[in-house]
């Protein structure tokens, strides 16, 4: 709990996406539709990399740790917007907080799953010859590990120093979720330092994975270029046109969202952007990668003929 000039908060007012019934009744259709696709995409594809023996290599281990993200981001944003959408608006400091630490981590966590699994595909098109001793078990296991406890400690210094900010008694965030840039919007005394404490963080889960993913594909399309077969050059390509899709959209709007001085955006602008990169990314990944996967398309072709044959 917030207490400040005698002050104490012990909840807050989340006003969400709209105030109007109409709009309130479309949009709850809409976002559960999304989430129920979204759970059942990603546990489909999660099934997928866990039961098929031919999945088990570190790309789609990465990806299996990306479908899990995803449950786990929507399942945390998404019920609560559904609540907020049928009138229930409250929210305690408490589940405030839990709030806010579990999606950052899920949100950091993902941004450096994806420049991992970058670096998988450059390994993989680059050095494939010397692919199954760089991205060997173990590697992939440590390099997984380090995403979750890494973000663990940036999720959770992002928290404290956003509920820590002055309120005064302000309790009522524009926003459909505990949101760290949200509390800087109401807090009563100068966020400088809470401003420059998110820019850091945002740098290191999110340019410097962004830079290295660039990095990493400026490669590998240098060496798919240089392959001599046009079918050779459009295997490697197809096999990196999946995450690219998924890389772009993630990035370009986490940045727009969490690099820019908290000044220069609006209420209704970060409530959109915030959508986007919370809600479209779990539900479209699976798509994407199963749409354009003939190794996924197969994989479930095999679970669901087992199921209904055996």
């Amino acid at each position: 709990m917030e207490k400040r000039n005698g002050t104490l908060v012990t909840e807050f007012l989340l006003l969400g996406l709209s105030e109007n019934p109409k709009i309130e009744t479309f949009l709850f259709v809409l976002f559960l539709a999304i989430y129920v696709a979204t759970l059942f995409g990603n546990a489909i594809l999660l099934t997928a990399c866990v039961y098929d023996q031919k999945l088990h290599t570190p790309m789609y281990f990465f990806l299996g740790n990306l479908s899990f993200i995803d449950i786990c981001y929507s399942s945390v944003t998404v019920p609560n917007m559904l609540v907020q959408l049928l009138g229930r608006k409250h929210i305690s400091f408490f589940a405030c907080a839990v709030q806010m630490f579990v999606n950052l981590l899920l949100g950091c966590t993902e941004g450096l799953l994806l420049s991992v699994m970058a670096y998988d595909r450059y390994v993989a098109i680059t050095l494939p010859l010397r692919y199954t001793v760089i991205m060997r078990n173990s590697v992939c296991l440590s390099m997984v590990i380090f995403c979750w406890i890494s973000d663990s400690l940036v999720a959770l210094v992002v928290t404290i120093v956003a509920l820590r900010l002055p309120l005064c008694g302000r309790n009522v965030i524009d926003h459909f979720i505990c949101e760290a840039t949200a509390f800087l919007k109401i807090s009563c005394v100068d966020t400088f330092f809470a401003e420059m404490v998110i820019f850091s963080a945002a740098t290191y889960v999110l340019v410097f994975p962004c830079i290295f993913t660039i990095l990493s594909y400026t490669r590998i399309i240098i060496t798919i270029v240089r392959i001599s077969s046009a079918e050779g050059r459009y295997k490697a390509f197809s096999t990196c046109a999946s995450h690219l899709i998924v890389v772009t959209m993630f990035y370009s709007t986490a940045i727009s969202m969490y690099m820019k001085p908290t000044s220069k955006n609006s209420e209704s602008q970060d409530k959109m952007v915030s959508v986007f990169y919370t809600i479209s990314p779990p539900m479209l990944n699976p798509m994407i990668y199963s749409l354009r996967n003939k190794d996924v398309k197969m994989a479930l072709q095999k679970i669901i003929q087992r199921n209904i044959f055996d």
